[in-house]
């Protein structure tokens, strides 16, 4: 086989799973039920995270809490202190990706 596959966990209990890790990019796959939230952290990379199910409420270094739905993709760069949370009755299902992949 050339290709390679990898599977993500289906569900609706709290996940926060890296899908790929190499050299090129870091896919993490993320699950957070209403009122569950990603530890306050800093960005270690550009991350590009899509929503890819519910509504993710974040907050980035300062700035107010901005909402986004189903179908939106974020840019956040290197260095921006991240504030992540599931604040609707909707499950939330994000897609993180870290290009280039942070230093490990």
């Amino acid at each position: 086989m050339i290709e390679k596959t990898f599977q993500m966990t289906k569900g609706e209990e709290k996940t926060i799973e890296r899908i790929i890790a190499d050299e090129h990019i870091n896919y993490n796959h993320m699950i957070l039920p209403k009122g569950d939230s990603l530890p306050l952290h800093y960005s270690n990379s550009n991350v590009y995270m899509t929503v890819v199910r519910g509504r993710v409420s974040i907050g980035l270094d300062d700035q107010e809490m901005h909402e986004y739905d189903f179908g939106t993709i974020i840019n956040i760069p290197n260095g921006i202190k991240m504030n992540v949370t599931n604040k609707h009755d909707d499950t939330l299902e994000l897609i993180v990706v870290k290009s280039p992949a942070p230093a490990q």
